[in-house]
């Protein structure tokens, strides 16, 4: 993953800072084009295998329509509520759909990690449930800014 820290490196998360806190983390906001031009965003749930975002979506979404039309794609996670406790990560790059549209849990083994992450994170099951509905896309970020402000100095 190319990672890209535009200024501030004393609060740019290591990799393992980051790698905990995008597995600790539960919703995003998820920015996509549409055809004027304008962006899009929305929030969605979403898993983080070490190398790739996986974001589990409705394919009947206006989010779905835009990535096909257009792939790329701009992912915030952030949380703190203080000042001093902001901490956050961008992720972008180019969407790519993986395993069948909507998702009927036919095999996939490509599936497997992220499933297994996703049905634990958010339903504590070790199975995923489909529901007919909703498709993976698969992130593999292209540029990556973060952000700790818990490392700035106090005072």
């Amino acid at each position: 993953m190319a990672a890209v820290q535009r200024r501030g490196r004393r609060i740019m998360m290591t990799p393992g800072e980051l790698d905990a806190f995008l597995a600790e983390e539960r919703t995003c906001r998820v920015a996509t084009v549409a055809a004027d031009g304008r962006p899009h965003l929305g929030a969605l749930w979403f898993v983080w295998d070490g190398g790739a975002l996986w974001l589990y979506s409705l394919v009947r979404s206006r989010r779905w329509a835009q990535l096909r039309r257009d792939a790329r794609l701009t992912v915030l996670v952030d949380s703190g509520t203080e000042y001093g406790e902001l901490r956050g990560a961008e992720l972008s790059g180019t969407a790519v759909s993986v395993g069948e549209a909507p998702r009927t849990g036919l095999p996939c083994p490509e599936l497997a990690d992220p499933e297994r992450l996703f049905a634990g994170k958010y339903f504590g099951l070790e199975a995923m449930p489909h529901d007919g509905r909703h498709a993976w896309l698969r992130l593999v970020p292209e540029a990556v800014v973060s952000w700790d402000f818990r490392k700035l100095p106090r005072g």
